[in-house]
């Protein structure tokens, strides 16, 4: 809590000490409530990023590179695993990067 003087339970001599004593504790909730929450913010929620233009094309492309990296990873895993079936004849054959491949 803060700092300031309170009232113990035996001090209250009146009504109005009473309400005094809750309009102390309810501002006292609500700093600490906004505090809490101040501090959930900045815990939970990532901070708008201000970057430069150049900061933002070279995200970018990262990302861009990643997706590439990405497809071909999956290209190559299907014709691994699952894609077009080659036979050993047809691998004696010249190399070709676009020639029809035979089932």
């Amino acid at each position: 809590m803060t700092d300031q003087k309170t009232i113990t339970d035996s001090e209250y001599k009146s009504l109005n000490d009473i309400r005094l004593r809750k309009a102390q504790l309810l501002t006292d909730l609500t700093k600490d409530s906004n505090k809490i929450a101040d501090l959930w913010n900045q815990l939970m929620h990532k901070p708008k990023n201000n970057n430069t233009p150049t900061q933002r094309f070279s995200g970018l492309i990262n990302t861009g590179a990643g997706v590439l990296d990405g497809l071909i990873l999956g290209w190559k895993l299907y014709r691994k695993f699952g894609g077009i079936k080659t036979s050993r004849s047809s691998d004696k054959k010249k190399f070709g990067l676009f020639h029809k491949r035979n089932k």
